[in-house]
This record gives structure tokens, C-alpha cells and sequence, in this order.
């Protein structure tokens, strides 16, 4: 297979980076135990990641070709090992925000270098959306398997201990393996690098200019809901079944993985169905049955018995169906990525990246923000009921993106 080994290395750099950052959810959990903080309190996890996410995009993205996609990799896993092994050795919530904060900026880099490089290594739009897709769906199981190795190292039996983040030793182990196999995996980036000595504002300049178009502003709108109503669930669901389906924390973070295996099946289906299907009309579908599923899946927390909860085999029905609302979304996000990134010239995919992550970025804190506080004031329940708003305005916005999208494949092809 052409480019395997880069794109091994790549499949590898999502998968770790997919457990430091969706262990949000289990964290979020674990502080309100460990170092006593409220539902608010904890959801400023979910800045800390996502904020430092947007803003190192925001500088990256304009000087990425520049370092390099491959170099800025592995910048990025060799800081974010150091700091997750500082983790264990100075516990506490100011240390669980730096964390996160160095897990959103090594992110930043991987995430743009990871997509501008799908670019190098496709051949064309359809290979493109499928790639898309498949690494997108690793990602998934990246988080499905950071819900087991985070609930290994919980223990049920004393809430407050913290024997927990002994898991970052094994984590820094993790993206030590990523780093070797990156290093030795080669990546042609002669048709994207800048080498010319033309002041950083130019490509500041470039950035703005592409944030200008209609397509975009309507794509990056796409997706900042679509990332609000992933982390609003992802990072909250953990939570959700502890506190409202009352389940132990340890079952509570493993459950939380039906989510993760729900999405990554979803995706590694899209990424075959999508090959020849219009994306709109799946997405359009998916987005209508996962309002359905919510209407359907969050009034049957209401029907958990008093019955004490063991294990999997005596979990309510309701932690097993609202979960598979991830099967639902899953396609959305890679195939608009795909869409908007196949749009443009490969020059401008790391720009566009950037972009990507940034408005995702401020989608993932707007939406797990709200959903703490609603959490806090009114309820989990309620709290997921919220989802149904941004699914809306989702199927609103891609109907206009795609249309769009279809002004603008017109014109070239009229050019």
C-alpha cells in the first residue's frame, strides 16, 4: 500500500492523542471526587483543552508549512509525554488544568499536520472523504480504549484516592511509541513547504482571506455546532450515568465507551458508504434520527429501578440506547472536513486546518460549558434534552453549506 508507514504513523498519533484528550469526561468525574469541585467548576476542563487548542491553531495554521508537518508532530507528542508524566508526581486540579491546556496545544499541531497531510498522501476527492473518515473513526477507538484503561486504574472502593493517575505513566509509554514510529516514517512535504523568507503576516494574511468565503464561514459554523453537540455528550456522559442512572464511577466511565464504539463503527461505515453515496442526504438522515433517538432514549432514565448496579449485565436499558446516538453522527464531521478541505488547493489545506481546529476547538468548551450548568441547575436529563437545539440548526447550516459547496464545484468547473 502506497504511503503506508506515514499513514500508520498517522492512524497512531490520533489514537493516543484521542485518550489524553476524551479522558475530559472520565477527569471531569474524578476531580468532583478527588479535589471536591462542583459540575461548573469541573466543566472548565473542557476550556482549558479547547481554548489552548484554538489558540495555537490560530498561530500554527499560519506557520505550519513552514516547520513542517512532520517536525511539528513530534514536537507535539514529545511535549505532551513530558507533561503527562508530571502528572503523577504533583496531583491536584491546578495541575489537572495544566493537563489538559498541554494536551490542547501539542493537539493543535497534530490535528493540523494530520490533515494537511491527507492531502499529500490522496490521490482524490473520493480517496480523500474515505481516509477522512477512517482515521476519524480510529480516533473513536482511541477514546472506546481510553475508557477501559482509565477505569482500570479506578478505585471504587475509595472515591478520594488518587492511584488513578498512575494511568499517565502508561499514557507518556503510549505517545513514547508514537514519537519512534513517526520519526521513522518518511513524508515528502516538498510540494506544500514554504521555503521563501516572506514575513510571517503574509501568511496571517492568507488565513483571513480564506476565512472570507462564503463556503467557509458557513463550513466553519457547520462545524462549531456539530463539535458543541459531540462534547456535550461525550464529556458529560460519564457524569450522566453516575449521577442520574446512578451506576459506580468505575461502570460509569466504562459505559461511557459505548459512545466512543458507537462513533467509530459509524465512521468506518461512512467511510465505505460514503464512496458512493451523496454525503448530504446521509447526514441529513442521521441527523433527523439522532433528534428522534433523543426523544426516545433520555425519558427511559426515569424507569431505573432501586436495584444496586454491579456490573454491565445489571446496567438500566437506558445507558445502552442513549450512547448509540454516536453511531447517528459519526459521519458528520469527517465528511464536511472533507468537503471543504477538497474544495481548495492543497497549498491551503494548512491554513484551512487551522481553521478546522479552531472553530472545533470553541465548539467542544461552548458546548461543554452549557451543558455544566444546565447539569448543575437543572439536571442531566435536561442537560441532554439541549442537544435537540443545535441538531436543528445543524440541518439548517449543511443544507445551505451544501449548496454552496455546489456554487462553488459549479463555477470552476465552469472556468
Amino acid at each position: 500500500m502506497q504511503n503506508w508507514k506515514i499513514k500508520t504513523s498517522l492512524f497512531l498519533n490520533y489514537f493516543v492523542f484521542a485518550i489524553l484528550l476524551n479522558s475530559v469526561g472520565t477527569v471531569i468525574l474524578q476531580v468532583q471526587s478527588n479535589y471536591g469541585v462542583s459540575e461548573s467548576s469541573a466543566s472548565i476542563l473542557e476550556a482549558f483543552k479547547d481554548l489552548s487548542i484554538a489558540i495555537v491553531s490560530f498561530f500554527i495554521a499560519s506557520y505550519i508549512n513552514r516547520i513542517g508537518y512532520k517536525k511539528a508532530m513530534l514536537i507535539a507528542l514529545a511535549f505532551v509525554g513530558m507533561v503527562a508524566l508530571l502528572m503523577p508526581q504533583f496531583p491536584g486540579f491546578i495541575m489537572t488544568k495544566l493537563l489538559f491546556a498541554a494536551t490542547g496545544a501539542s493537539f493543535a499541531m497534530i490535528k493540523v499536520s494530520v490533515f494537511a497531510t491527507i492531502g499529500i498522501i490522496t490521490n482524490d476527492k473520493k480517496e480523500h472523504a474515505s481516509f477522512m473518515n477512517f482515521i476519524e473513526s480510529f480516533f473513536m477507538v482511541g477514546i472506546l480504549t481510553g475508557y477501559f484503561i482509565f477505569s482500570a486504574f479506578v478505585d471504587d472502593q475509595h472515591p478520594q484516592s488518587t492511584s488513578w493517575l498512575k494511568v499517565y505513566y502508561l499514557l507518556a509509554g503510549i505517545v513514547a511509541i508514537a514519537f519512534l514510529l513517526l520519526l521513522s516514517s518518511p513524508l515528502d512535504e516538498s510540494s506544500v513547504r514554504k521555503t521563501e523568507s516572506a514575513p510571517i503576516s503574509n501568511d496571517f494574511a492568507e488565513m483571513f482571506q480564506l476565512i472570507a468565503l462564503p463556503i467557509v464561514i458557513v463550513f466553519v459554523a457547520s462545524a462549531f455546532v456539530y463539535v458543541l453537540i459531540e462534547q456535550s455528550i461525550m464529556s458529560w456522559l460519564p457524569t450522566y450515568n453516575s449521577k442520574v442512572l446512578h451506576l459506580p464511577q468505575t461502570l460509569s466511565i466504562q459505559m461511557a465507551s459505548i459512545l466512543a464504539a458507537a462513533t467509530a463503527i459509524g465512521r468506518f461505515i461512512a467511510g465505505i458508504v460514503l464512496r458512493k453515496i451523496n454525503w448530504l442526504g446521509v447526514i441529513i438522515v442521521c441527523l433527523v434520527l439522532s433528534a428522534a433517538l433523543v426523544l426516545v432514549a433520555i425519558p427511559l432514565a426515569n424507569n431505573t429501578s432501586e436495584e444496586v448496579v454491579t456490573g454491565w449485565s445489571t446496567a438500566p436499558i437506558a445507558t445502552f440506547i442513549f450512547p448509540l446516538i454516536g453511531f447517528l453522527i459519526a459521519p458528520i464531521y469527517p465528511a464536511i472536513n472533507s468537503v471543504i478541505l477538497s474544495s481548495l488547493p492543497k497549498k491551503k489545506h494548512g491554513y484551512m486546518s487551522g481553521l478546522i481546529v479552531i472553530f472545533s476547538a470553541l465548539g467542544g468548551t461552548t458546548g461543554s460549558i452549557i451543558t455544566g450548568n444546565i447539569f448543575q441547575a437543572y439536571g442531566g436529563q435536561t442537560a441532554f434534552y439541549f442537544s435537540l437545539v443545535p441538531i436543528t440548526l445543524l440541518i439548517i447550516l449543511l443544507i445551505v453549506f451544501y449548496r454552496v459547496q455546489k456554487k462553488v464545484t459549479n463555477s470552476e468547473t465552469t472556468a
